[in-house]
């Protein structure tokens, strides 16, 4: 087993996205999925054809999704002729974990395919017996899957862990080639300043990482084989887009502040916690917050 099955063995992904900092960042992306799903289906309505051939959404039991039974991640039902749209659209989820985005997806009527590498996710994941198709695999292979087959695909665990340049890339190269032309790419990335703020300072560690040679003279993280996590500036992204010929539509501060604010935001009442989260998607866009965030979203496009 590797260290980083070992770590999600015993990490709750299913618990950290229910939180409310793990609200923000949920909502926050998913505003920008919808957001892209709308871009193709208007640009295929301009065009005059449908965003894919596919007529339903086919769960691994090979079930199709009742309409009348799917909601929206916002709530709220799907009128049947919504769902037969929606179904158009076929979503890839690459490090889907224990498939918080995938189902979301899915109970709106979407075609979605969820591949994950750590086994224990994957198998949370089909225990919930969503219609979402589920695959074992890596970010960086995805042989089992055809070429130009998804609409949208996202890739929002993989650069986590992904230590090397050559390995993202090899990712990039995958979700690029199982992506149609024009399709959309979201690509989530945890952020350098974020963790050297919170760890070194925050939780005093700065010593031990400068005595650990972990931070460069500008203090960015110097990845090593016994690290978990790799964190990048937003240079380094725009770095890894350039070289994987990909075209940026937009970069969002997937939760911005609210990381940083855990217990502020656990001591808000319903109301106060709502104007925080209207407050971050208005603001979520902007290039003077980005850099700080906890997480980011590029959302790219395959020319």
């Amino acid at each position: 087993m590797t260290n980083l099955e070992k770590y999600y063995n015993k990490f709750n992904e299913d618990h950290r996205l229910t939180t409310r900092h793990g609200t923000v960042e949920f909502t926050t992306t998913m505003k920008y999925i919808h957001e892209s799903i709308a871009a193709l289906e208007q640009t295929a309505a301009d065009s005059g054809g449908g965003a894919s051939n596919s007529a339903a959404c086919v769960g691994s039991a090979g079930g199709v999704a009742d309409a009348g039974s799917m909601n929206g991640a916002t709530g709220g039902n799907r009128a049947l002729s919504d769902v037969a749209i929606a179904s158009k659209i076929k979503i890839l989820d690459v490090g889907a974990g224990t498939g918080r985005y995938s189902i979301a997806l899915s109970r709106e009527g979407y075609d979605v395919t969820a591949v994950e590498l750590v086994e224990r996710n994957l198998k949370v994941l089909e225990s919930k017996h969503e219609n979402v198709k589920c695959w074992p695999g890596n970010a960086m292979d995805l042989s089992f899957l055809e070429d130009e087959t998804f609409d949208i695909t996202l890739v929002f665990g993989p650069m986590y862990h992904l230590m090397t340049r050559d390995e993202k890339l090899k990712a990039f190269s995958e979700a690029k080639r199982v992506t149609k032309k024009g399709g959309r790419i979201l690509v989530a990335y945890v952020l350098n300043d974020y963790s050297v703020l919170t760890y070194c300072f925050k939780q005093n560690k700065i010593k031990e990482c400068m005595e650990r040679n972990s931070l460069t003279s500008d203090f960015h993280q110097i990845v090593t084989e016994d690290d978990l996590y790799c964190y990048l500036r937003l240079e380094d992204i725009e770095g890894l887009n350039a070289a994987a010929g990909l075209k940026r539509v937009k970069i969002i501060a997937a939760d911005g502040a609210a990381d940083y604010m855990r217990r502020e935001l656990n001591a808000l009442d319903q109301e106060s916690f709502n104007y925080f989260i209207d407050y971050h998607l208005a603001n979520c866009e902007r290039a003077e917050l980005l850099g700080a965030s906890s997480h980011v979203v590029d959302i790219l496009e395959k020319l």
